[in-house]
């Protein structure tokens, strides 16, 4: 109750936030249900059914990071004067931020629930003269036509929020022994351990996805990302996974690589300040950072993939869950770097005491967004350009 009394009140843009992880889970929910659907349809191809409910692991992960990036910038799960003693301690407002997530999650799955009800024509709302042309599409897609198992429909959306309010209560923990919640990842100038570990996993899944290419090759199973996403050779799928979780890792070690840069050689002031706010936010933007390069990546090599099969059209879940996951991801980076800009507020305030200006300020954060550009952008072009050369040529 007083997680929905806290959401009526909610400044409007808390609430945009809020209402985006709704639209996240309910993109992830119909992905999650229309697989379902397919297995009612075809119950003599179980496995591929269970590789389109695999293949909704990706958005199901993307809405996760949305909900824990949307949670950690929201007021309510900060620790206010006066709130300890109204009985909201640290466990209560990490537990409180859990409950909330689970809750705009519920609201998706629900919404995503009656969208492929309706859609399968179970509601009967379906138009007379939409309903013929719905139903070509829907049998083949959804199930139409056939029973759906309502308890496996029931525990595998409620999957979502339950992901969701794990990843939050996981993420806003309390972390310190004065009774504070650690929401903001502490701001520090060493630099990220990281670095190593992601480099030589990436290294790792493109060596794995060259190595076992061409058999796929030879058996003319090109990667087929367009269309149903299934029959993709196993070899080649753990080559991917393990060079975007070596993006993941290095993304930290990247940022502060990019600020070692701009202090490099004899910075000047504006430099100098650009780096070492890098430097110190780079545990806080790397992660966001790194899943974006990794997901950007994945595009680009199935664009290039598309091009070289063109015959295999684009389906619709395709499109669905390379929404979701570009949105999530985008609007994770771009709060990333809302939260950094919050935590440097006082020490912004303090630059324009001194008598920095804002031109000062807004080229400082310009040059930072070039040296991320020039230092991410040619990486991420590198490792999709390597994963796809095998599969091409």
């Amino acid at each position: 109750m007083l997680a929905l009394r806290l959401a009526r009140g909610t400044h409007p843009l808390v609430l945009l936030r809020r209402l985006l992880v709704t639209a996240a889970a309910a993109g992830t929910g119909f992905l999650v249900l229309a697989a379902l659907g397919h297995a009612a349809a075809h119950p003599a191809t179980a496995g591929d059914s269970l590789a389109r409910l695999l293949w909704c692991t990706a958005p199901l992960a993307a809405t996760a990071q949305l909900a824990v990036s949307m949670a950690r910038t929201d007021p309510a799960a900060r620790l206010q004067r006066g709130m300890a003693a109204a009985g909201l301690g640290p466990f209560r407002l990490t537990l409180l931020a859990a409950t909330s997530t689970a809750l705009f999650c519920a609201l998706g799955v629900l919404l995503s629930l009656v969208v492929f009800l309706a859609l399968r024509g179970d509601l009967g709302t379906a138009a007379s003269g939409t309903a013929t042309g719905s139903r070509a599409i829907d049998s083949g897609l959804l199930g139409a036509g056939h029973p759906l198992p309502w308890i496996g429909a029931l525990m595998l959306i409620s999957v979502i929020p339950l992901t969701a309010a794990v990843a939050t209560a996981f993420s806003l923990r309390p972390r310190t022994e004065a009774g504070a919640v650690d929401t903001d990842t502490p701001s520090t100038t060493e630099a990220p351990s990281g670095l190593p570990w992601g480099v030589a996993l990436a290294a790792a899944g493109l060596a794995i996805e060259a190595y076992t290419s061409p058999a796929a090759g030879a058996a003319g199973e090109l990667l087929p990302l367009s269309g149903r996403l299934i029959g993709s050779p196993p070899g080649i799928l753990a080559g991917w996974a393990l060079a975007a979780i070596g993006l993941v890792l290095a993304g930290p070690g990247l940022v502060y690589l990019s600020g070692q840069l701009l202090c490099a050689g004899r910075p000047g002031a504006l430099r100098l300040l650009s780096g070492r706010v890098l430097q110190e936010e780079s545990h806080r933007l790397g992660r966001p950072l790194g899943v974006l390069c990794a997901v950007a990546s994945g595009v680009y090599a199935a664009g290039v993939l598309h091009q070289a099969a063109p015959s295999r059209p684009l389906g619709p879940f395709t499109a669905i869950g390379a929404a979701v996951v570009l949105a999530c991801v985008t609007v994770s980076a771009l709060s990333s770097a809302l939260e950094s800009r919050a935590a440097r507020a006082r020490s912004t305030a303090t630059l324009r005491r001194l008598g920095a200006s804002a031109f000062v300020l807004h080229r400082a954060t310009a040059l930072r967004a070039t040296a991320l550009v020039l230092v991410l952008g040619p990486l991420t072009w590198t490792v999709a350009e390597m994963a796809t050369l095998p599969l091409v040529h």
